[in-house]
């Protein structure tokens, strides 16, 4: 039965995709609609009795439900419909990756009780994380159409959707609220993962090519921070370090989860 409500939520969120901007309230019921259809499929596909799905189809499947949301609401508190072409798209793809790769039914039996707070914890920083990279992107098409903006006749429905957000000041600061609360969440996925890697998963701490490329990332997000508090960082700087950081944090659990899960069929905690 999820697997219907996962394709409906995909058909969901391109229809409101591609809907004309001036058609707000269909955007933002569909949207709603679809998310919550994707959540409960979500929710069904992922817990069993004693078990818990883990996977890179699930995890980045919630990690778009979030960020969804993230985009449904901060889209009430600012004008930032651009947002929706970008984000949507992806979350219909992502929303529907559990019914072709599932990946595996890992027991809590034994398990910390901190196990499903770190799994939380980290799709929660994943999906800020995704957020700021997606705002990022329409920052970069923003200050792009400042040089080279064209008439109103050959602007398009997203140029003028562009012409419509908040000035590159207000998209900053927005971007680097972001950025400072998905790097909080993700100190926190380290830290627990480093530090109760024993309780957590059953074994000990090790370097592996997830924990080595999350860690780079942790340390280029924590670099743009401090960057941007005692030296000003802003522009192409944040612009730069934002993308690159999420870049590495994809390779870090999809990437990595991808090859192993997928090519080389080894099962995963």
């Amino acid at each position: 039965m999820q697997t219907y409500f996962f394709i409906l939520a995909a058909l969901l969120y391109l229809t409101c995709a591609f809907l004309p901007s001036e058609r707000r309230l269909p955007i933002s019921l569909g949207t709603l609609l679809g998310w919550l259809l994707h959540g409960g499929a979500l929710l069904s596909d992922m817990f069993a009795p004693e078990a818990v799905r883990v996977g890179f189809g699930v995890m980045l499947s919630a990690t778009m439900w979030v960020s969804v949301a993230a985009y449904w609401l901060e889209n009430r508190n600012f004008s930032l419909d651009s947002l929706r072409v970008l984000v949507l798209p992806v979350a219909a793809v992502a929303v529907i990756l559990p019914t072709i790769f599932p990946g595996n039914m890992v027991m809590l039996t034994g398990k910390s009780d901190w196990f499903l707070g770190h799994i939380a914890v980290s799709i929660l920083a994943y999906s800020t994380l995704t957020i700021a990279a997606f705002h990022a992107v329409l920052m970069v098409l923003q200050e792009s159409r400042l040089h080279t903006r064209p008439g109103p006749a050959k602007a398009g429905w997203f140029g003028l959707a562009l012409d419509r957000l908040p000035a590159l000041l207000t998209m900053e600061k927005i971007l680097f609220r972001l950025i400072a609360f998905g790097f909080v969440l993700l100190t926190l996925t380290v830290l627990s993962g480093v530090v109760f890697s024993e309780q957590l998963f059953g074994k000990a701490f090790r370097w592996d090519h997830k924990t080595i490329f999350t860690l780079l990332s942790w340390a280029l997000f924590g670099l743009l921070l401090a960057g941007r508090r005692w030296q000003g960082w802003r522009g192409r700087t944040a612009l730069s370090f934002t993308l690159t950081g999420f870049a590495i944090l994809l390779l870090a659990y999809v990437g990595s989860r991808f090859v192993l899960e997928v090519v080389l069929h080894r099962v995963l905690v």
